[in-house]
């Protein structure tokens, strides 16, 4: 797999205390002879992922930060008097943090009730956006789909720059969106894309009786420099953690439902099975599985 390449994040101080706070670190590395962030990395010990998170206002900047930056620019405090504003601000705009991680990740695990975004046919990327956000104007929908449909490009490459780890709730494979047909095509690109050498996907049976994220959705992120970032979401809401103890817990549950979950090839026998039942449902005029 290529190694992506570094690319300065573009700043936004006007945004949020936290957007500015990683502004002043570029400004003091600009004034300090165009200091590179390897080289500021090397100086406070911190990975150069992380300080272009935090200098890009996406990850909240640590405790021990701020005196390890006054003292390697000299600036007599500013970062510890800018630390207490910017800690204290919740993530901004987490979606599109999320996906801009998303976007580079190497390694991208995800646990979700429904079908994920990235596996989701049109057909039921359209009725899942539509079915949570039912007041919206279709010209709102439609450029929500078209974002979905543009970030399953970088899954479907030829040359794959990520793995993917899917484990999808039982639901989320008999729940029929759309009717029978809809869901027919949407388990036959579950399918299809169980079959790439860079995904994996499994089935959290309901035998497999309660767990730790039965109230939403989890994501875990794995960077270039092998940071990883974890993302929770429930039906209205969802939040970020970049601290490593943080992650560490959500790590431990993933790993929980990892195990929990049928094995890839017991997985795709039961979305073969439920097809099955889609199709005959096809056939018999549309009843659903749930009618079964």
């Amino acid at each position: 797999m290529d190694a992506v390449a570094f690319q300065p994040r573009e700043l936004t101080p006007e945004l949020s205390p936290r957007h500015f706070y990683g502004s002043e670190i570029r400004r003091y590395r600009e004034m300090n002879g165009n200091m590179s962030l390897d080289s500021l990395a090397s100086i406070v010990k911190f990975s150069k992922g992380y300080l272009s998170r935090i200098e890009g206002g996406i990850s909240k900047p640590p405790p021990n930060l701020s005196e390890l930056l006054d003292k390697a620019f000299l600036t007599d405090g500013h970062f510890g008097r800018l630390y207490p504003l910017a800690a204290r601000e919740q993530f901004p705009d987490r979606w599109r943090q999320f996906m801009e991680l998303a976007e580079v990740a190497v390694l991208h695990e995800e646990y979700t009730v429904t079908i994920p975004g990235l596996l989701q046919t049109f057909e039921v990327a359209s009725r899942v956006l539509r079915a949570g956000q039912p007041f919206a104007a279709d010209e709102e929908i439609g450029d929500w789909l078209d974002t979905r449909m543009r970030r399953q490009d970088r899954l479907n490459r030829a040359q794959p720059e990520a793995r993917y780890w899917f484990i999808l709730d039982e639901g989320a494979i008999r729940r029929p969106i759309g009717g029978p047909q809809v869901m027919a095509a949407q388990l036959q690109r579950l399918l299809d894309v169980s079959r790439l050498a860079h995904v994996t996907v499994q089935v959290l049976p309901y035998s497999s009786g309660e767990h730790s994220e039965m109230g939403g959705s989890l994501s875990l992120l794995t960077q270039p420099d092998g940071e990883v970032i974890a993302y929770e979401e429930s039906s209205r809401e969802g939040y970020l953690f970049d601290d490593p103890d943080e992650v560490k817990v959500r790590r431990a549950f993933y790993d929980l439902l990892r195990a929990q979950a049928a094995s890839p090839r017991d997985s795709c026998a039961m979305i073969e099975a439920v097809l099955k039942e889609f199709n005959d449902a096809v056939r018999q005029g549309g009843r659903s599985v749930a009618e079964e």
